[in-house]
């Protein structure tokens, strides 16, 4: 057994304020491992975006479908993941790659990378490290592509990265998954089959995630954190006494631009309106 502190809530409101980590395992026999969700709590926003925004850039997507994925980020951002929202973005994400070739896709590395590296969370970085100095293998778990999961777990060295492995078929990608969803109960299919391999304790082991749908990995191992949580996940984990670190502040700030823009929205709309019944009123006078 971990010789580590019972976890209490602890928020953290700075992004750049460290978050303190448990010393090294104190039972030789046992071997832990931490796994990190990507999403929210490595990064702020969705690493999605990133790869759309590279697209377009490269002209393998409209501006138009940039701006509704910049439009699902914001969204993300504001309130989280949903299953619903989850499958639609893997549908439009499928369809999409469907027949492309894959060396195109590696070709945006470089440019998904220079989006989202300034948008990683330094004090999540500093933590992971940690654990790892500790002697706790870490991994980023996501239901982003395996692609994703390697690139920034190779970037920022983690032991690893788990994603959804993407099917390809003579070098283009077929718009299918080659293996299992990681997703749900997905993520603890695929951390305990890299526990089994690599000998992890999972009752040992860490897992820090900000969504609901991460309930089933986060109660697969003996130290659940939730990170920004969403409300489900922060009320699970005030129940249950886990602890808790919040990073994002983005919510309110968005929600108030969000306001102001609908607002404006509508006070354009009534002044067009205002402005076709005035238009409407001077030719029926002859004005």
């Amino acid at each position: 057994m971990s010789d580590a502190p019972t976890p209490v809530a602890q928020p953290v409101t700075d992004a750049s304020t460290p978050v303190a980590v448990p010393p090294g395992d104190g039972d030789p026999g046992s071997r832990a491992a931490v796994f990190f969700d990507l999403d929210k709590t490595l990064v702020a926003g969705s690493s999605g975006f990133y790869w759309a925004r590279a697209a377009a850039a490269q002209g393998l997507i409209s501006r138009r479908r940039l701006a509704a994925d910049g439009w699902e980020n914001l969204k993300f951002r504001m309130r989280g993941s949903t299953d619903e929202s989850t499958q639609r973005v893997w549908e439009r994400a499928g369809a999409f790659i469907a027949g492309q070739r894959v060396r195109d896709f590696d070709r945006l590395a470089p440019r998904v990378l220079a989006g989202l590296l300034p948008r990683l969370y330094p004090s999540m970085l500093a933590l992971a490290w940690e654990h790892q100095d500790a002697g706790r293998p870490v991994y980023i778990v996501t239901a982003s592509t395996q692609e994703t999961a390697d690139m920034v777990a190779r970037v920022v060295a983690f032991d690893g990265g788990i994603g959804a492995p993407l099917e390809q078929r003579d070098g283009r990608y077929t718009g299918r998954l080659s293996g299992p969803m990681t997703y749900r109960e997905g993520k603890v299919a695929a951390i305990e089959a890299l526990a089994a391999r690599e000998g992890f304790d999972l009752a040992a082991s860490w897992a820090y995630s900000d969504s609901e749908s991460d309930l089933p990995m986060l109660r697969a191992v003996g130290h659940p954190v939730a990170v920004n949580p969403d409300r489900e996940l922060a009320r699970v984990a005030a129940d249950e006494g886990w602890e808790v670190i919040r990073l994002e502040r983005l919510s309110s700030h968005v929600r108030t631009v969000v306001a102001l823009a609908a607002l404006g929205t509508l006070g354009g709309l009534g002044r067009a309106a205002t402005a076709g019944r005035s238009r409407a009123a001077r030719a029926r006078t002859g004005g």
